[in-house]
């Protein structure tokens, strides 16, 4: 524990001046790059995820920044050569779609942050087949809570290899969206929905969360946390045992994982926040080694990253120029 904090401290120490001068293994950013069912514009778009079978989906928060009231799918089934859409569902079901997983079996999971003008919808995360027919929900339509079977405003979920569900829950404050005052925790679910366990506090010490914004399991099994506003990387074992803390990663949003690789995305990293040198974009490194080693610079720079099968990475991003970012493999 002792050596994997000392080398984060050592690599964040160096981080910023890094940033500035390693290459970037991917082209300039393709904004917009994505075309939903309807035709464009897309909406605000936290998640991009790809599937077992290489298969990449996407959120389009209906054209806008809510599903509120729309018909429109906002789960996306993307055409990775054409940026077309192959397949959309989930109409109806969402008011604030921002959290993507995609299951060994194909399935859709989405977290739901927001809620309805009637109170009737949100604040759920919904397992979803690839056709759109609901699997599972956990939390109660339309209503906070701190306890096993209400949500704050969810803002990830992932499943581990045995089918077990992990939620990060406490989504920093949007106006008109999701409140201030939220607890932040991870809860951890059974594979049928039964609340296990969950950890986790406001704060920015060891056992603090502060808007824990995306969730990775790495081949090691370990659950990777965006712990975003405290701007590091939080490692944890499948019951809550905190393995390491990394700041080399920036203020990452969310992760793509692919073997030895982690892809940290930093949506949110100014001048102000990290003064010296921080900047947007994607980070991308070793994680035995624990080491970022290539950085991609993005201004615009989304909440969520994916690589394609073909090598090429994309971004969702959530405000303007919304939609899907495309950086073409060099």
């Amino acid at each position: 524990m002792k050596s994997a904090l000392a080398l984060a401290a050592l690599v964040a120490f160096s981080s910023a001046a890094f940033a500035q001068d390693i290459p970037s293994p991917f082209g300039a950013p393709e904004n917009q790059w994505a075309t939903p069912p309807a035709g464009k514009p897309w909406g605000s778009s936290a998640g991009i995820e790809r599937g077992p079978k290489g298969e990449i989906w996407a959120i389009d928060r209906c054209g806008a920044n809510s599903c509120d009231g729309s018909d429109k799918n906002p789960i996306v089934l993307l055409d990775m050569k054409t940026g077309t859409a192959k397949k959309a569902i989930g109409a109806g079901l969402f008011v604030f779609p921002h959290g993507l997983h995609v299951d060994k079996q194909g399935n859709i999971w989405v977290t739901d942050g927001g809620v309805s003008k009637d109170g009737a919808k949100g604040l759920q995360v919904i397992k979803l087949s690839p056709d759109g027919k609901v699997l599972l929900r956990l939390g109660t339509a339309g209503q906070r809570g701190n306890d096993e079977s209400h949500f704050q405003s969810p803002s990830d979920v992932v499943t581990a290899p045995n089918g077990d569900i992990f939620v990060s829950d406490g989504h920093a404050p949007i106006p008109n969206i999701v409140p201030a005052g939220l607890n932040m925790r991870v809860m951890k679910f059974s594979p049928e929905g039964k609340f296990i366990i969950q950890w986790g506090k406001p704060g920015s010490g060891k056992d603090g969360l502060n808007n824990p914004h995306g969730l990775a399991f790495d081949a090691r099994g370990r659950l990777f946390v965006a712990d975003r506003a405290n701007a590091r990387t939080l490692i944890f074992s499948q019951d809550g045992k905190l393995l390491a803390e990394w700041k080399q990663f920036g203020r990452p949003s969310g992760f793509y994982i692919a073997g030895d690789r982690l892809y940290a995305i930093d949506a949110d990293s100014t001048e102000q926040t990290h003064p010296g040198g921080w900047r947007k974009g994607v980070w991308i490194g070793s994680i035995s080694k624990g080491s970022a080693e290539a950085f991609v610079p993005d201004d615009t720079a989304g909440e969520g990253v994916v690589v394609a099968p073909d090598g090429n990475m994309y971004g969702a991003v959530n405000v303007a120029p919304r939609g899907i970012t495309r950086y073409g493999r060099k």
